[in-house]
C-alpha cells in the first residue's frame, strides 16, 4: 500500500474461549484497537499511575513484555483483513515507545504490504515523551502518526506526581520530546492529566500550553479509589474538576477556532447528533478492543483483567473475538441506566458517563459516574453556546438529542 494513504483522523496465554460463548448473527464492529507492545511495563514511576502494582493484572509475574514480530504480523494482518476499509491502530502502555524504534518501522511496512488497494490506516501513539527524537519524528512524520504527549503543566506541577524511577521530574525530557515532533511537523496533541496538582490552575495551564505553541488538548480526569467511595491522595473531586472544565471552557471560547479541547469537540458531536470520538459519551462500550503484548485482546482499558478477557488473535479471527458474550456483557453495563439518568436532560450526551468511573468507587456498574456533577455542571454552562455556534455552522437549528431509553442490546 502507498505511504501515501495513511492519515489520521490513543504468545497465547491460555486456551481459546470455546466457540459455545459466542452469539450468534451479526456483532457491532470493533472499530478501533488499542494495542499495548510493550503491555504495562513504562520507563517511569509516575505517582498517580493506575497501572503500577495492579492487583487485577493478568501479567504481574511477567517483568519482561515485549510483543513478537509474529504476534505483531498476526495482528496487521487479521485486523487490516476485519476492518476493510477503514484501520485504526492506536499505541499504548506503559509506554509503548520502549518496544523499540524498529517495531514501529516494521509495523508501517506490514501495514504497507498486507494493506488493500483503497485502504485507509490511522496511526496514533500515546507516550511520555522521554525517549522521542529525531528518529522517532521522523517516523510519524512520513507515516503521518498522530501522538499524544503527556505534559500536566509547568515544571512545578508536572512534576509533582510524574517522575521516573530514580524519582526525578520528566519535565524537561518531554519538552526535549515535544521539540522533537515540532521540529519534524508532527501532529500531536497534549494529554493532561488533572490531578490535584493542576485541578484549580485552569488558566495557569491553558496559557503555559499555548505559550509551548499547543493548539489541540486533551484533559483527563483523576480519580483513584483506595476504598468505598475513597478517592486516593491525587484524585479531584467532581466539584473540582466542574469548575475546572467551565473555567477552561470560557477561557477557551474566544480562541475556539485557534484551539481544540477534545471534551468540547466531543460535546458538539454529541449535540449535532454525531457519534463523539470519546468512548465515554457512546451508548455502550463496544467501539474498540485493546490487545495486550501477547496477542490477547480485552473490551477495555480499564478492565485488562482475566475476567474480561475476549480471546487472543494468535487463536481467534476478529469476528469472533467480536461475538463473545463477554464482550456483549461488558458492553450492557454502560446501559444500566441509574434512575437519575433515566430523567437527566443532558443523558443524550453523556449517557451514563464511563463505567469505570462507575464501577470505581464502590465496585458497582449500576452506580452513577463519579464525575456526573462535573458534566453537568459543564453542560449547563456550554450545551447552549455551543447550540448556538453548531445552527450557524450547519446553516440549520440545532438542538440536544432528546432522551431515550433504547438500548441495542
Amino acid at each position: 500500500m502507498d505511504p501515501d494513504q495513511f492519515h489520521i483522523l490513543g504468545q497465547a496465554s491460555g486456551p481459546g474461549i470455546p466457540l459455545h460463548s459466542e452469539r450468534s448473527g451479526t456483532a457491532p464492529r470493533i472499530s478501533s484497537i488499542l494495542i499495548k507492545p510493550a503491555s504495562a511495563i513504562c520507563n517511569l514511576d509516575c505517582g498517580y499511575c493506575f497501572y503500577l502494582d495492579r492487583d487485577l493484572d493478568p501479567y504481574t509475574d511477567l517483568p519482561q513484555r515485549r510483543m513478537s514480530d509474529e504476534t505483531l504480523d498476526r495482528l496487521v494482518d487479521s485486523y487490516l483483513f476485519y476492518s476493510y476499509p477503514n484501520s485504526t491502530f492506536a499505541f499504548q502502555g506503559g509506554e509503548p515507545t520502549l518496544a523499540g524504534l524498529p517495531f514501529f518501522e516494521k509495523l508501517v511496512r506490514l501495514q504497507e504490504t498486507k494493506g488493500r488497494n483503497g485502504q485507509s490506516v490511522s496511526n496514533a501513539l500515546q507516550t511520555n515523551g522521554v525517549l522521542l527524537d529525531d528518529n522517532w519524528g521522523q517516523l510519524f512524520h512520513q507515516y503521518n502518526f498522530l501522538i499524544g504527549l503527556s505534559l500536566d503543566g509547568p515544571e512545578g506541577i508536572n512534576d509533582k506526581y510524574r517522575y521516573n524511577k530514580e524519582g526525578h521530574g520528566t519535565h524537561k525530557w518531554v519538552i526535549r520530546g515535544m521539540e522533537a515532533l515540532q521540529r519534524n511537523k508532527v501532529d500531536f496533541n497534549i494529554l493532561c492529566v488533572v490531578s490535584q496538582a493542576n485541578v484549580d490552575k485552569p488558566r495557569e495551564l491553558y496559557n503555559y500550553y499555548k505559550s509551548l505553541g499547543v493548539d489541540n488538548i486533551q484533559y483527563i480526569p483523576l480519580a483513584e479509589f483506595g476504598g468505598p467511595s475513597k478517592g486516593l491522595p491525587f484524585s479531584i473531586t467532581a466539584e473540582q474538576y466542574g469548575r475546572f472544565l467551565v473555567e477552561t471552557f470560557d477561557l477557551w471560547w474566544p480562541e475556539r477556532r485557534k484551539m481544540r479541547i477534545r471534551f468540547f469537540d466531543n460535546m458538539a458531536e454529541a449535540i449535532a447528533g454525531q457519534k463523539p470520538g470519546s468512548c465515554t459519551m457512546h451508548e455502550t462500550c463496544d467501539s474498540y478492543a485493546v490487545v495486550e503484548y501477547n496477542g490477547d485482546v480485552f473490551p477495555c482499558d480499564f478492565f485488562v483483567e482475566s475476567g474480561w478477557k475476549l480471546g487472543n488473535i494468535m487463536l481467534d479471527s476478529w469476528p469472533e473475538i467480536a461475538r463473545r458474550n463477554r464482550r456483549y456483557r461488558f458492553a450492557e453495563k454502560k446501559t444500566l441506566a441509574h434512575p437519575e439518568c433515566q430523567v437527566c436532560e443532558y443523558q443524550s450526551i453523556c449517557h451514563g458517563g464511563c463505567p469505570k468511573f462507575r464501577h470505581g468507587p464502590n465496585g458497582k456498574f449500576e452506580d452513577l459516574d463519579y464525575f456526573c456533577q462535573s458534566y453537568k455542571m459543564i453542560f449547563a454552562r456550554a450545551v447552549g453556546p455551543l447550540q448556538d455556534e453548531l445552527t450557524k455552522l450547519m446553516g440549520k437549528q440545532v438542538t440536544m438529542p432528546g432522551r431515550h431509553s433504547i438500548s441495542p442490546y
